[in-house]
């Protein structure tokens, strides 16, 4: 089905080009010129998919972008920004936008991210009517199946009734109108193995058998030696049950399940038997049909291309997927939140809980990490599973691994901030780059020659620094490869000590440098690497300044090499991480710190270190303090 478009922007031009661009690739567009005409339009026009600019008069797109995610989850929504201010971008990640693009907007980028959308909200789609339609089968099956083994257990209460059974036989023109009444085969044999006394479905479908031998309508018997059911019941005095086969009139095999119990006479001993023969053929297929939808939702269920679970109310996984159990192990009767995220206790925000608490479906963008450690950006969903009386018994989540789209936004974001950040820069150029025209202006006004010299200097100086400035954002957007120069080591840990040491004694923290003697010099982008080991020195400085269950805490950089590679190693004694922090401490936006952390800084210091061809080996324990240690190769692999 063609999805529905929201587009939203102030500019005429803008609504009325994109708009042709949007209908053009298929989909039913409406537009509204500002956030309060978008809300209204929502309510009438129902669409699936938002796109919508970030800067407007009076509603913003992030507080339109809130509304709507509040109003309707489902709704996907896509933000326009035309300013480079990153921090609407981020923004707008957090309240769950799904991507953003900017101004002018290139075709491909406005396609995939449409796409992107349509595909997400086609997979929701579909994963909620399977499930929906699975649960209706097995329902409808499982009712057919249960009142046909109410009838099977008819047999059960009949040497209860055995008594009311005789009194009927000794009356039997009215006892004969009940025995038609029952919806399974019903005969009396004497003690001589005589039927004396059948009912009407017994007569239309195995024939009129009254004053013939009781095991003759047994398919395979012959004699009394054969031991039929009734036979059995007066040698023992004892009711029997059994699987037997009958022959009906047209000599076909008719499969039942047959009870018989004695009637006994004031003596004591068995005068009659009553038999009752229920038809299992109906049972057998709806139960080959019921198998057969089990396999089916099984079958859909493993062959899901994502991760689905479901869990009970002390959040034990009692079913899941194959791919779950690929990336997760077996691990049946395990804790969702100890086999997702390493936690003892339940997630802060944890979906499962919210529906069972609400009985509806919940959504949640999280991190987790398989048994091989590798992290996965997921988007969960979960669904009741309701038992027989209507209450949810179970709940099931499904996790969509969106870590591919996740890594793009990312690369986008990442590029986004590096621009903002260095905008400062690029001001700070054009005002000596004003400076510098203007000195040369002046050298030629008053034919000042060393003015013109020192004007033009400054010039040429801020044309360069622009230029490298400008490569350097375009080689990020294509992810350039570091670009490297000899550099000395022991120089280069004595500018980081320099640059550290200040902010850790305004902190009251000890801070130590040990670096090996003989380090000698390796090729570095000393200003990207500088950088991204200052952030995890500063967050050293940080986790020791904030743990006060010391008298005194210390950081301590060591650095160390040999032939092959440099091991840079930031240790302190402050407060540790727990494996869940551990395991996040590299994603984008992710901070420990709160409303003081951007997430930004250690995101970019693992570019960095991947990009030099380096590795991280984080060992931190709550309490216990934090080692962070830095291996880069002096000669990188091709």
């Amino acid at each position: 089905m063609s999805e529905k478009v929201l587009l939203v922007d102030d500019e005429d031009a803008i609504r009325e080009i994109l708009g042709l661009s949007i209908a053009d690739l298929g989909y039913e567009v409406q537009t509204a010129g500002s956030g309060e005409e978008a809300l209204e339009t929502l309510e009438l026009f129902s669409p699936t998919i938002v796109l919508t600019d970030i800067k407007m008069p009076g509603m913003d797109g992030i507080e339109l972008l809130k509304r709507v995610k509040a109003e309707n989850p489902d709704i996907e929504v896509i933000m326009i920004s035309g300013h480079g201010d990153m921090d609407l971008v981020v923004k707008s990640l957090q309240q769950e936008a799904l991507d953003f693009i900017t101004k002018p907007i290139r075709d491909e980028l406005l396609v995939s991210a449409l796409r992107r959308a349509a595909d997400k909200i086609s997979m929701r789609r579909q994963l909620r009517e399977h499930t929906l339609n699975l649960e209706r089968i097995v329902k409808e099956k499982s009712a057919r199946l249960v009142e046909l083994e109410r009838q099977l257990a008819v047999g059960q209460v009949v040497e209860g009734l055995s008594s009311a059974m005789r009194c009927l036989v000794e009356t039997c023109d009215e006892g004969m109108g009940y025995f038609n009444e029952l919806p399974c085969f019903i005969s009396i044999h004497n003690r001589y193995l005589e039927v004396v006394a059948v009912n009407q479905l017994y007569r239309d479908r195995l024939g009129d058998k009254t004053g013939q031998q009781s095991w003759e309508v047994y398919a395979q018997r012959q004699g009394s030696g054969n031991a039929c059911p009734v036979a059995m019941t007066i040698e023992h005095g004892t009711s029997q049950r059994s699987r037997e086969t009958l022959m009906d009139l047209e000599g076909r095999e008719v499969p039942v399940i047959v009870h018989t119990a004695p009637i006994m006479s004031k003596e004591g001993q068995v005068e009659l038997v009553i038999e009752l023969s229920v038809d299992v053929t109906e049972v057998g297929r709806l139960q080959e049909e019921l198998r057969s939808a089990r396999e089916k939702y099984h079958r859909l269920f493993d062959s899901a291309p994502c991760y689905i679970e479901v869990v009970d109310r002390d959040f034990n996984i009692v079913e899941a997927n194959r791919r779950f159990r690929q990336d997760f192990g077996e691990i049946r009767a395990a804790k969702c939140h100890d086999v997702f995220k390493h936690r003892e206790d339940p997630c802060q925000e944890c979906p499962i809980i919210q529906t069972f608490d609400d009985g509806e479906s919940h959504q949640w963008e999280t991190v987790v990490t398989t048994r091989d450690g590798a992290q996965r950006i997921v988007l969960i969903q979960t669904a009741p599973v309701h038992d027989e009386q209507g209450n949810i018994e179970q709940v099931m989540e499904i996790s969509t691994d969106i870590t591919q789209i996740r890594e793009l936004q990312d690369h986008l974001a990442s590029l986004g901030l590096m621009l903002g950040s260095m905008s400062h820069g690029v001001k700070g150029l054009l005002t000596s780059l004003d400076g510098g025209v203007y000195k040369v202006e002046a050298g030629f006004k008053r034919d000042d020659p060393g003015r013109l010299r020192e004007g033009w200097a400054i010039v040429k100086d801020k044309i360069g620094r622009i230029r490298k400035m400008v490569l350097d954002i375009l080689y990020y957007a294509k992810s350039r490869e570091a670009e490297t120069a000899p550099v000395d080591l022991a120089g280069f840990a004595s500018d980081l000590a320099a640059i550290i040491e200040p902010k850790a004694a305004l902190r009251r923290v000890a801070f130590q440098l040990e670096a090996a003697p003989d380090l000698g010099s390796m090729d570095l982008d000393e200003t990207a690497m500088s950088a991204a080991l200052v952030n995890f020195l500063e967050n050293a400085v940080d986790a020791c300044a904030e743990d006060d269950t010391r008298p005194e805490h210390h950081v301590v950089l060591k650095v160390a090499a040999d032939a092959r590679n440099v091991r840079f190693e930031v240790a302190d004694d402050g407060m540790g991480m727990d494996q869940e922090t551990r395991e996040k401490m590299f994603t984008l936006f992710f901070s420990s710190k709160g409303s003081r952390g951007t997430g930004l800084g250690l995101f970019i210091s693992n570019q960095v270190i991947e990009r030099h061809g380096g590795t991280i080996d984080v060992r931190s324990e709550p309490g216990e303090g934090t080692s962070i240690i830095v291996t880069v190769p002096r000669t990188r692999s091709a």
